[in-house]
């Protein structure tokens, strides 16, 4: 029996080099995984803000205005958000420092009617404890002083990247379709029908999500806000603000606005006001997905729930919440995409049967039917 050859030698040479080729290519993009994620990012938000773009120009307002004023409301939204929030939890800091003495009175006269707290303090000395580590904090400014520093060098780094994100995405939204248009005219003619829905459907199921997403996030923020303020709760407008953007958070953000809320309500008026959150947090949810959710997204494409929990698993635990934010559009964009490749194929395929042989390359498919872009989160 003759043996059997094994692979040549040009065969090995090719399977290393292709191997080694890769690992490179992946080493590559680890090093460049900070701008690769800005520019999914600004990618991300040049599709979100296309659809407001199209709105105006639609109504006879010129491409550039058009862009220039979607742009100022994106950056003006983390300013208005800034400006209800932080009034309120500077507020609350200075009302604290100014109740530290009286605190720390309260507590010196509990330890001195306490006999067995004034018994631990003849024992153990704990004024005076307190009091030696008081005198180290002017020791310890220092280290203070550079965890300040590096603080404000983050939000310098932050502000850096948020920057030239919105800076490539405005580029995206400017020349974005020529790009597109441009990579597509490159492919076979019989392919360009299919990339061009299918680049049409993923920008509306983009597009679709987070103008539902934005919907669902406001009604929950001023539904909530109805509530506090009617329990009487303080700072309700920025408790609502908190509900409104965790809502924006898929599957756990709702929850956790409830839970955040309802501890604030704990030092309100306990127990009226957080049984009253509970039962209120509790039937919103139901009704947001049963009946704001699937009406908000009515003319959206399904995304089956398991792949849903799974994309939002994978993207949080990537990128934390970022992933999570925009683990259902990308999970919406594959399904797209697969969807349109094999109904390219099962066309392909028929166009063969029907002609007796591989259509002429200029010959374009029949469109599959298919749905609007869109997503439902169910």
């Amino acid at each position: 029996m003759a043996s059997r050859e094994g692979p040549s030698l040009r065969t090995i040479v090719r399977v290393v080099a292709v191997v080694f080729l890769a690992v490179i290519l992946l080493y590559i993009a680890y090093l460049l995984r900070r701008p690769i994620t800005w520019i999914v990012i600004a990618g991300f938000i040049a599709i979100a803000v296309s659809g407001p773009i199209r709105w105006l120009t639609q109504r006879k307002v010129p491409r550039g205005a058009a862009i220039a004023l979607v742009y100022v409301g994106l950056i003006a939204t983390p300013i208005l958000v800034g400006s209800v929030l932080v009034p309120p939890i500077v507020t609350e800091a200075n009302n604290l420092a100014q109740s530290v003495p009286e605190y720390a009175q309260d507590i010196r006269e509990f330890v001195r009617t306490n006999g067995t707290l004034r018994s631990l303090e003849t024992d153990y000395d704990i004024t005076g404890q307190l009091q030696e580590q008081a005198a180290k904090l002017p020791e310890k400014l220092g280290g203070a002083a550079g965890l300040l520093s590096d603080i404000g060098l983050g939000i310098v780094n932050s502000l850096f990247a948020g920057i030239t994100i919105l800076i490539l995405s405005v580029f995206m939204v400017g020349s974005g379709g020529r790009w597109l248009t441009r990579v597509i005219s490159r492919r076979p003619n019989i392919q360009q029908p299919m990339l061009e829905r299918t680049t049409e459907r993923i920008g509306a199921a983009v597009g679709a999500y987070c103008a539902g997403a934005l919907g669902q996030a406001v009604i929950a923020g001023v539904s909530s806000f109805i509530v506090l303020s009617i329990l009487g709760v303080p700072y309700a407008a920025a408790l609502a603000l908190i509900v409104a953007l965790l809502d924006l958070v898929p599957l756990v953000g709702a929850s956790l606005g409830a839970v955040v809320v309802g501890i604030v309500t704990l030092f309100s008026d306990f127990p009226t006001d957080t049984l009253v959150w509970a039962v209120w947090s509790i039937a919103y949810q139901q009704i947001e997905n049963t009946v704001i959710q699937p009406r908000i997204q009515a003319k959206a494409v399904q995304v089956a729930p398991f792949a849903v929990l799974v994309a939002v698993l994978f993207g949080s635990t990537l990128f934390g919440v970022l992933g999570a934010l925009l683990a259902i559009p990308i999970a919406a964009a594959i399904q797209i995409t697969a969807r349109e490749y094999n109904a390219y194929r099962a066309a392909a395929r028929e166009a063969e049967l029907v002609t007796g042989g591989t259509p002429p390359p200029g010959t374009p498919l029949p469109e599959p039917p298919g749905p609007p872009g869109g997503v439902i989160v169910a």
